[in-house]
């Protein structure tokens, strides 16, 4: 850009560079200013745990599907999953509060949004209020009121009672706690029935029962850690070899339970044989611990028992709708 003083003066332009330098700094503002933002919402779905909450809203899908010969309602579909996806991420956020100090402490967890500064503990509970309250909105007013009450005890099964109490109380925590994070799948079949049926308990035993070796597993690995900041995780308190014998014990019991919907006529064969297969890998891993100290084989325990879980609700989808007759 250029200004004039008169013909006798001659033309004064800005020094070289000048315009090209200030238009690139206010670009480069501009694009501080959008990681900034794209880092925000990042920050606020980091307090979310989607890779937690995927799971639980799968699991709450295969409830609605199975509660129904046909297709479940579009409608309590769509808005039963977005409500309890909502809810779901509504515990993990007030986890994420009641848990900062901690997780500023353990390695696996210091990165998170608090621990790091990137929010504030009143920006992440105005977070986890919103779409705790928007969830609760959705299911009481357009899914049905069963639902919203059986999922709002989720949340605070989840978020104050385990987290807050139980967690910091006995090493039976995971155990007791665990009831809310099996519900999803009874959510689900709320959803779509307005009741609980029986199959639909069965479904909750299942993660219920696979809740205890899947965290124990992670406890495992981390036992250092939970040491350090004083939460009573059983291989801090009653040792390794002891929360070994107990992830064996509790495997072998989820297999015979994994066998409860083929024997009551819930599923087919399909879903048997994925119990037996997946329930077989479950189980050299859960040996496997008992009799070497590989130090990875915890994480891979803790690993594979998320693919478990994920495999074993897909095999009871898939056998609802392609039952295998035998004549």
């Amino acid at each position: 850009m250029a200004a004039s003083t008169g013909p006798d003066q001659g033309t004064v332009q800005e020094p070289p560079g000048e315009s090209d330098l200030s238009s690139t700094s206010r670009n480069l503002t501009r694009q501080l200013s959008g990681v900034r933002r794209r880092s925000r919402v990042g920050d606020y779905l980091a307090l979310c745990k989607l890779r937690v909450v995927s799971l639980i809203v799968f699991t709450a899908i295969v409830g609605m599907f199975l509660a129904v010969p046909g297709f479940p309602p579009l409608g309590a579909l769509l808005l039963g999953t977005l409500g309890i996806g909502l809810a779901a991420a509504s515990a993990a956020a007030i986890n994420h509060v009641l848990d900062a100090r901690v997780d500023a402490v353990m390695r696996r967890t210091r990165r998170r949004p608090l621990p790091t500064g990137q929010l504030t503990e009143a920006q992440a509970l105005t977070f986890a209020f919103a779409i705790g309250a928007l969830s609760m909105l959705i299911l009481a007013g357009f899914v049905n009121v069963l639902t919203a009450v059986l999922t709002f005890g989720s949340l605070i099964g989840y978020a104050v009672i385990y987290t807050l109490f139980l967690k910091r109380a006995t090493p039976q925590n995971i155990v007791i706690g665990g009831a809310a994070g099996a519900a999803p799948p009874v959510l689900g079949w709320a959803a779509v029935t307005g009741g609980i049926d029986g199959h639909a308990l069965l479904l909750f035993l299942i993660i219920f029962t696979w809740t205890p070796p899947h965290f124990w597993a992670l406890a495992i690995a981390r036992k250092d850690e939970y040491a350090k900041v004083d939460i009573p995780m059983m291989p801090v308190t009653h040792g390794v070899a002891f929360t070994r014998l107990q992830i064996l014990l509790y495997t072998i019991l989820l297999f015979v339970v994994t066998l409860l919907p083929w024997l009551t006529g819930m599923s087919g064969l399909i879903y048997l044989a994925f119990a037996l297969g997946l329930g077989g890998v479950f189980l050299y891993y859960a040996i496997a611990m008992m009799v070497s100290d590989r130090p990875e084989l915890p994480m891979k325990t803790f690993t594979y028992s998320i693919t478990y879980l994920a495999g074993l609700f897909a095999a009871l989808l898939v056998d609802h709708y392609v039952p295998l007759f035998v004549l």
